[in-house]
C-alpha cells in the first residue's frame, strides 16, 4: 500500500491563482501523453506517486486523453483506487471537455450544455470521483454561444461536480468575453491553460497573456518543452529515437527546421553555461514570465525528477532573459 513521503511539502512553493484562494504547485503533472492505454501501468503509477512525494499536488487530465478516449482518466482512477485516494483532499484533479469524444452530434467538438454535462459525468465515472477540483472548457467553438457554455459551467459548479472552472486554448479576445459571461452567472473562472514555451509565444501575440493579467486569471502552460524540442536530446539535431525523426513534412509544418535547430543549440549552450539542462531552463523561463504553474508531461521517473530539479536552479538573470529573446525572437518563434 502506498504511503506518501512525509517531507513532500518541505521547501516547496505554491502559487495562488489571482483573485482566488486556490494555490497550484509551480510544476504540475499532465497526463496528455504516456498515461493511456499504450503505457505500462506500473510505470505511470510510479511517476504519479513520485510526483506527489515531491509536492506535486495538481494532476491534469482530459476526457479524450488516451490515445483511446478516456484511457488516461481510467488509469488515473485506478491509481487513486490503488493508493492515492487517502490523500484526495491534498490533490487538485482537473479534467476537460471540448474536443471529439464519442459518435453522433452530441459527442463532438463543442461547448453545449448537453456535451459538457454528459462528458463530465463520464469523466467522474472513469475517475471514481464525486467531483473534480477544476473543469476546463477545452477549446473555443463558435457554434455554441459563450453564454450557454458559461451557464452550463455555473450549473456544474452548483451541482458540486467541479469546484472551479477554466478555459483552455482560448485567445485573449474570446477569453475576455467569456470572463464577463462567467461573471454574469457567478462562475469561479480562475485559470487559462494554453500552449506556451520559449519557442511558442502565441499567447503573447493573441492577447491571452495580457488579458489574463487584466482579468486576474492564472495561466497553466502546457507543452513547456515544445513537445521535447527544448531538451538536451535535440541539441545536435533530431534524434533517431524521436517521433519526429524522418517526418520532414510534419517538421516543416511545426517549424522544426534548420533555423529552429540552431536556436535550440544556442539555448542549450546557455543552459550548459548555467550548469543545468535545457529542459530546466525552459521551465524556469516560464515561471519567470507570468505562469502560475508549468504542466509537464514525462515518459519516465528520471525525466520527472530532471524537470522538478528546475525548481532548485538559480533564477535566470535579466541579461540571460534578454539573451534568450535575442536567440529566438531575432529569427522568429512559434514553431
Amino acid at each position: 500500500m502506498y504511503t506518501a513521503d512525509e517531507g513532500r511539502y518541505e521547501n516547496r512553493e505554491y502559487n495562488y491563482l489571482p483573485d482566488s484562494g486556490l494555490a497550484l504547485p509551480r510544476i504540475s503533472l499532465g497526463l496528455w501523453q504516456n498515461f493511456g492505454d499504450e503505457a505500462d501501468f506500473e510505470t505511470i503509477k510510479e511517476i504519479v506517486y513520485t510526483a506527489f512525494d515531491h509536492g506535486v499536488t495538481h494532476f491534469d487530465l482530459a476526457n479524450n486523453y488516451g490515445p483511446a478516449p478516456g484511457a488516461a482518466e481510467r488509469n488515473f482512477g485506478r491509481i487513486l483506487y490503488d493508493g492515492l485516494m487517502p490523500y484526495r483532499d491534498e490533490l487538485i484533479i482537473s479534467t476537460k471537455a471540448g474536443y471529439e469524444m464519442w459518435d453522433g452530434p452530441y459527442g463532438g467538438r463543442g461547448g453545449s450544455r448537453k456535451y459538457l454535462t454528459a462528458s463530465l459525468d463520464q469523466s467522474l465515472d472513469r475517475l471514481g470521483l464525486d467531483y473534480v477540483d477544476l473543469f476546463y472548457h477545452h477549446c473555443m467553438t463558435p457554434e455554441t454561444p459563450l453564454h450557454e457554455t458559461a451557464l452550463c459551467l455555473s450549473d456544474l459548479v452548483r451541482q458540486g461536480k467541479t469546484l472551479y472552472v477554466g478555459m483552455s486554448n482560448y485567445d485573449g479576445k474570446t477569453m475576455h468575453r467569456m470572463h464577463h459571461r462567467c461573471e454574469d452567472y457567478q462562475v469561479p473562472f480562475v485559470v487559462n491553460q494554453n500552449r506556451y514555451s520559449i519557442l511558442d509565444r502565441t499567447i503573447e501575440e493573441n492577447g491571452l497573456k495580457n488579458q489574463s493579467a487584466k482579468k486576474q486569471k492564472g495561466i497553466v502552460a502546457f507543452s513547456p518543452l515544445a513537445q521535447g524540442r527544448l531538451s538536451d536530446k535535440f541539441r545536435n539535431g533530431i534524434p533517431e529515437d524521436s517521433r519526429l525523426y524522418g517526418r520532414e513534412e510534419y517538421c516543416q509544418r511545426i517549424g522544426l527546421d534548420a533555423q529552429q535547430l540552431a536556436q535550440i543549440a544556442a539555448l542549450g549552450e546557455l543552459a550548459e553555461a548555467r550548469g543545468e539542462t535545457l529542459s530546466q531552463l525552459a521551465i524556469q523561463w516560464l515561471l519567470q514570465n507570468g505562469v502560475t504553474s508549468v504542466l509537464i508531461g514525462v515518459r519516465t521517473k528520471a525525466q520527472l525528477l530532471e524537470n522538478l530539479a528546475a525548481l532548485e536552479q538559480p533564477p535566470i538573470t535579466a541579461e540571460e532573459l534578454a539573451q534568450i529573446d535575442r536567440i529566438v525572437l531575432s529569427t522568429g518563434a512559434n514553431g
